[in-house]
């Protein structure tokens, strides 16, 4: 399929920049001059956004040990579908990756079922039970980063050993900042609709207090250190003052924490996410952070459960939503058409900075969106297995139409395209 975009907005070297461009079926090259001469067969497309493939560094595919949930291909295809190339798959999965044989489990699926780019965390100890570090030394090669995501390692000794180790291999530590001993049986924020509507919460220090500990440690083993999904005002405060002092370290937050805040709460499990949707300061918080540059990414945290295990209220979902195929049009929705950042500062956000840290790199991809496409958020169209979102109904600009990977279409819902592609 032959595609003219013409007078597109193309992100180069951090500017957005006025092109006309032809995509082969493979890749984009810039037209020079009249494209008039090209092809009378190319479909011709007037006033699109193209972007370097979006890159998430937070997302469950759940593949091995729980497909019903997800699965690597229905993961990566729905990541496609939000714009995103690339993306790191958390360990919480059965077996948990703490050793070779376990991840070569997973890496044989992503070899046969992915649709972009997978780039699978080892644990940080095996089983994530956060007793005995896993098989750092051979899983290294073949992992991103090591997390126990999902839980904190709760000894300081532990994780004290785990970054000296990362450190010699010359990998990043990835935390889940949680000390299960402030938890209390929580499960929302600890905060004024707990209070009012009688359900146990999760206090903030919860959080911070861990990242505090782990900066202290990353300050003295000079381990590089990202920080997952911070929720709260004083995990930005921290997290700012380090690297004020120069520590290696980085964070990402996502979506709702950015957009929603405790005040939004329903009784309904598509409210329901750990660390939970914070107070209105704390949403503050995290916003300055972004704005300031505290915080240095968004991530999308998917976390896709069954319709069965989000149905059961506040109380007793399964933590976790879905939202990788709506974060760009969320973020752009609410940010960018708002002018509380740019549209150039949103793609550091959701693909330069993620790759820098992250060291990925090669051919990225790209992803074209119609910025001027308003649509409601339809969990029912998600590609996902997952389709619990606080988000769900919600008005937004900008939908993805292609995604192009290693010279593939891996998404597309260009009208016409099909049609033209096969015949």
């Amino acid at each position: 399929m032959k595609i003219v975009f013409k007078n597109a907005k193309i992100y180069e070297d951090g500017k957005m920049i006025s092109r006309n461009l032809f995509f082969n079926g493979n890749s984009l090259s810039f037209i020079e001059g009249d494209f008039s001469c090209f092809d009378k067969n190319c479909l011709v497309i007037d006033n699109v956004a193209i972007f370097p493939g979006f890159c998430d560094v937070h997302v469950h595919l759940r593949e091995p040990g729980f497909c019903y949930k997800e699965s690597i291909k229905s993961g990566t295809l729905a990541a496609a579908r939000g714009g995103y190339t690339a993306v790191c798959s958390m360990p919480n999965l059965n077996p948990v990756p703490h050793s070779v044989a376990n991840l070569k489990i997973q890496l044989d699926i992503i070899e046969r079922d992915g649709a972009i780019a997978v780039y699978p965390y080892g644990a940080i100890t095996v089983d994530q039970k956060g007793q005995t570090l896993s098989d750092m030394e051979g899983l290294a090669d073949s992992v991103i980063a090591f997390s126990d995501d999902g839980k904190g390692v709760q000894s300081e000794q532990m994780m004290a050993c785990a970054m000296q180790k990362a450190k010699e291999l010359n990998k990043m530590i990835v935390a889940h900042c949680e000390d299960n001993s402030l938890l209390n049986g929580g499960y929302i924020h600890d905060g004024e609709y707990a209070h009012a509507h009688n359900h146990r919460g999760i206090c903030s220090k919860s959080e911070w207090g861990q990242i505090a500990r782990d900066i202290e440690l990353a300050r003295k083993t000079g381990a590089a250190y990202h920080v997952c999904h911070i929720s709260t005002k004083e995990s930005v405060d921290i997290i700012r003052k380090a690297k004020a002092d120069r520590v290696d370290v980085t964070t990402e937050t996502a979506p709702h924490y950015i957009l929603l805040d405790d005040s939004a709460l329903q009784e309904n499990g598509r409210f329901k996410m750990n660390p939970p949707l914070r107070s209105k300061e704390d949403r503050e918080g995290i916003l300055g952070g972004i704005l300031d540059g505290t915080i240095d990414m968004i991530a999308t945290d998917h976390a896709p459960h069954s319709a069965e295990e989000k149905s059961k209220g506040l109380e007793k979902s399964a933590m976790g939503i879905v939202g990788i195929e709506c974060a760009f049009a969320l973020l752009y929705t609410n940010l960018v058409k708002k002018n509380i950042i740019s549209l150039e500062r949103l793609i550091e956000l959701i693909s330069v900075n993620p790759r820098k840290r992250f060291a990925i790199e090669g051919d990225a991809g790209f992803t074209v969106f119609d910025l001027n496409e308003q649509y409601t958020i339809d969990p029912a169209e998600f590609l996902s297995k997952g389709k619990s979102t606080p988000f769900e109904g919600e008005r937004v600009y900008g939908k993805c139409i292609l995604t192009v990977y290693n010279g593939k279409t891996v998404y597309t819902n260009i009208k016409g395209f099909e049609e033209k592609n096969n015949g």
